[in-house]
């Protein structure tokens, strides 16, 4: 899941990187010989944060083992059921109807469970920006269908906290391969020693990185 680079509409609507990005970057380009190279390589990209929680969730769900554009029509024609996407309005639709969008079976399970969570207050959304990663991810990862890579992906493009560090995802891995061991297969100790040089920042030096495989939006 990679943030794509701002466009002249994005800019226009008032989609802006996080108020931390450039101290970051200044920060990465000191600490660590690779970022020092990437960030003035890759020019000027940066993560925008955009959506609300719900809706990012959901469509996580959605997105899960299918391709993005399969994803996308999913998405589409469940977004038609409903005028407004929120958790009330999601737990009034049928299941019928919610299978008849794409929809596996399990994927309806999931959707329900996130917006029981939501609907119910087990989510303490308006709490957030007051609690630790960790106590976030803890929460989430108690609705069915969230993992830790989700968890932790939602707290980097969603919540914008500045010190994620994704060790599930495998591109992550890849890309620090590629930049620090020249290809070699690298373990989640091998990433975290690297990303001792990143804190307080690795949500951001873990973007580069991703941006460094895919120059191009994804």
């Amino acid at each position: 899941m990679v943030a794509t680079k701002k466009t002249q509409s994005e800019s226009a609507g008032g989609l802006e990187p996080p108020g931390y990005w450039q101290e970051a970057c200044r920060h990465l380009m000191k600490k660590d010989r690779v970022m020092r190279r990437l960030i003035p390589q890759l020019g000027d990209v940066s993560l925008t944060l955009r959506g609300d929680a719900f809706t990012t969730l959901a469509r996580s769900i959605v997105g899960q083992q299918v391709s993005v554009a399969s994803a996308q029509r999913v998405w589409e024609k469940f977004a038609l059921l409903h005028q407004e996407m929120t958790p009330a309005n999601v737990l009034l639709l049928k299941v019928d109807d919610m299978r008849a969008s794409g929809l596996s079976a399990r994927k309806v399970e999931y959707i329900v469970d996130l917006a029981l969570h939501f609907d119910s207050g087990r989510l303490h959304v308006n709490e957030w920006d007051g609690m630790t990663d960790d106590s976030i991810i803890a929460e989430l990862v108690a609705i069915r269908g969230i993992s830790r890579w989700t968890a932790d992906m939602f707290l980097l493009f969603h919540l914008g906290r500045p010190n994620v560090l994704p060790l599930d995802d495998p591109t992550l891995l890849q890309g620090i391969s590629n930049q620090y061991f020249s290809g070699e297969p690298v373990s989640r100790s091998d990433a975290r020693e690297v990303a001792e040089a990143w804190k307080p920042w690795c949500s951001v030096a873990s973007w580069y990185i991703w941006r460094s495989l895919a120059p191009m939006p994804v």
